[in-house]
């Protein structure tokens, strides 16, 4: 059964664990929604469509041609992420009276982590970093990879043909993502290019702020579907960078189009785990009068199916 973190955390009776996970949903646009699919080992095998079989109709007394469907089998494996915190126990008896230094440190690692996810969600690639998973970036291609022109294409621009090309566009990629809804899925795209899509949606209408059921954020929508910004990584640079390269243009970004599934057969995009987020107070050191705090995610994800997600790039913000 796959559980959001939300949902992981109402059932928690750990408090510890509890505020862990809840600060993961706080801090992330990602991991406050994705399903987390819970699986046994440290890998999910699985069968992709490749081909189907071959049908027709027949006449009375004739016989079919026998034909079957081919699949692909694919696997996905669980990486490590995680980190430990410790604080000093002169820290913990000196300045405890101000805060709870353990609790500042355990919410910044985090934050760190939480960061983490993002960014390889869309950028991980096991080729540069074998530990990781490959993100969406590497994953999505052929049609599910839209251009938005030779050049790029502005979002606001000169005039209302610029906006409407653009939310031409936006419609042809959440159409790439069938089943993409409020309630499934989200577009992703930087704080910039969010800004701009309101500006223009602000002319020619589509764009609303709601308050989410599932999160209860308060988020951006357009047509009813949320645009998130992933944020940024530790270094401070945007997840979801105004930095590609489309033609001439050097500023372009780009915007994902994600739906999420609880399983294989949803054939969408969803996380995998085995024991969710791990929470563990090491208490006292032996090695150093320290007090330690070790955090660990099992994690991992799955694309199921050819169009749980695209990406329009060479998005400009103007």
């Amino acid at each position: 059964m796959a559980l959001t973190l939300p949902e992981a955390a109402k059932l928690s009776t750990v408090d510890l664990q509890r505020g862990v996970i809840e600060t993961f949903v706080q801090e992330s646009s990602i991991l406050d929604r994705i399903p987390l699919l819970s699986i046994e080992g440290n890998a999910y095998a699985y069968n992709e469509e490749a081909t189907l079989p071959g049908v027709a109709f027949r006449g009375v007394n004739e016989a079919y041609t026998e034909s079957t469907g081919t699949v692909n089998q694919k696997s996905e494996t669980l990486t490590i992420l995680g980190g430990d915190a410790d604080v000093d126990r002169f820290i913990v008896q000196t300045r405890g009276n101000l805060n709870d230094q353990r609790a500042i440190q355990t919410r910044m690692k985090i934050k760190a982590a939480s960061y983490k996810f993002a960014d390889t969600f869309f950028n991980g690639d096991v080729a540069t970093d074998a530990k990781s998973f490959d993100g969406l970036r590497k994953r999505l291609t052929g049609a599910q990879v839209i251009s938005a022109g030779t050049n790029g294409a502005p979002i606001v621009g000169a005039g209302p043909d610029d906006s409407h090309k653009f939310f031409d566009l936006l419609d042809q990629l959440v159409a790439q993502v069938p089943g993409l809804t409020a309630s499934t899925g989200a577009l992703y795209a930087n704080r910039q290019v969010i800004a701009k899509v309101r500006s223009a949606a602000r002319r020619i209408g589509g764009f609303d702020m709601v308050k989410e059921a599932l999160t209860g954020k308060v988020v951006a929508t357009y047509n009813g579907i949320p645009i998130l910004d992933p944020g940024q990584n530790a270094a401070g640079a945007d997840i979801v960078p105004q930095t590609e390269t489309q033609g001439t243009a050097t500023d372009a970004s780009s915007i994902y189009a994600v739906r999420f599934g609880q399983s294989e057969d949803d054939r969408a995009v969803t996380g995998l785990t085995n024991g969710g987020v791990m929470v563990d107070d090491l208490g006292q050191l032996e090695s150093k009068p320290a007090y330690r705090t070790r955090i660990e995610f099992y994690c991992g994800l799955a694309v199921f199916g050819g169009k749980a997600a695209a990406r329009l790039n060479g998005v400009l913000a103007k």
